[in-house]
């Protein structure tokens, strides 16, 4: 399924404008500031924003519910929906799941809540984020994942038909390297032993969440050699074994680099301008055609772990020199 928006001479970039990352708040989002910095970084050309909206289960898990808030969410995302429609932006909107026990039943008719309140205005739409690794907060850790992704992109795409929104593009996201987080065979085993009619002939493009140097200390020079593996070992060993062909394109869902104790403005600058500059240099060869960086602000600057400090600009919207760099490469493309 093509999409109009994709840069024919390059990657179309995007980003996750709002503020929170899992369980780490700061400020409130700033919607006049969003819409100034997001405008500065795209310059009219197409431009990805992401968003997310989490299932908790039937009822909701109360813990995860009180800081995802996913019925606000339902309600409105983090600007208004008109916004997300003008400026030549495209809305990516992800779509976690994070039942306490498996709830199939539930998750599906979520997908069916989100396609009839958001289906007019997304172009992207994700089932599951992440669902390989099993980490806390996020979906490969939630009983009855691997069911969740295969009959939810299978779902998704009959509710979307037949609502007529057959611009959407559908599909899901993976971390990978393997070695980065121990380890994900089961779940590249399932994808395979599927028939490609059940799950991958639904998919039209997969993710990677891509942090290769964010929680974990990577000298500088090993970075493009840290992104371009990635890329390939996703693209030449695990999308095949999923029934996914070369067709299938890649999208560079999430990637970042925080700042911190122990890593400076200009630091978190010079590594983002690698790592993009690395996903540019390969993309031809993986089929990478979209590129969204996480994210615009941090979470919460006072705090010193990598989640809260992610952003171009601190949780007051203060630009770091991060933020010229990926507007600069924006405007090189």
């Amino acid at each position: 399924m093509a999409d109009e928006g994709v840069n024919v001479n390059g990657l179309t970039y995007g980003i996750y404008a709002a503020g929170q990352v899992a369980a780490t708040a700061g400020p409130p989002d700033a919607p006049a500031a969003i819409d100034d910095l997001v405008s500065g970084l795209s310059g009219g050309r197409p431009f990805v924003v992401r968003e997310y909206v989490h299932f908790l289960g039937t009822p909701a898990d109360p813990e995860k519910a009180r800081v995802l808030a996913p019925e606000r969410r339902m309600r409105e995302l983090t600007m208004p929906d008109q916004w997300y429609r003008t400026g030549n932006r495209r809305l990516d909107l992800v779509l976690c799941y994070l039942p306490p026990e498996a709830d199939l039943d539930g998750w599906l008719n979520f997908i069916e809540r989100v396609v009839l309140r958001y289906g007019s205005i997304v172009r992207f739409l994700q089932i599951t984020l992440e669902p390989n690794f099993k980490l806390p907060w996020i979906d490969g850790s939630s009983p009855g994942v691997l069911d969740a992704l295969t009959a939810g992109i299978r779902h998704a795409r009959h509710l979307l038909d037949s609502a007529g929104h057959r611009d959407v593009q559908l599909g899901f996201s993976v971390a990978e390297p393997p070695e980065f987080l121990g380890g994900d065979e089961e779940f590249w085993a399932h994808l395979e032993a599927l028939a490609p009619s059940d799950f991958a002939a639904h998919v039209d493009y997969v993710g990677l969440g891509l942090y290769p140097d964010a929680f974990s200390p990577v000298p500088e020079p090993a970075l493009a050699g840290l992104t371009e593996h990635a890329l390939r070992h996703l693209r030449e060993q695990c999308m095949p074994r999923a029934h996914l062909g070369p067709d299938v394109p890649i999208h560079v869902a999430e990637n970042g680099t925080p700042t911190g104790p122990d890593r400076t403005v200009d630091d978190q600058a010079a590594r983002l301008d690698i790592m993009i500059r690395t996903v540019t240099a390969t993309a031809a060869h993986c089929n990478v055609t979209h590129y969204e960086l996480f994210g615009l602000r941090d979470a919460d600057s006072a705090r010193p772990e990598p989640t809260a400090q992610l952003g171009l600009t601190t949780s007051g919207y203060q630009p770091k020199p991060a933020y010229d760099v990926y507007r600069k490469l924006i405007a090189e493309s």
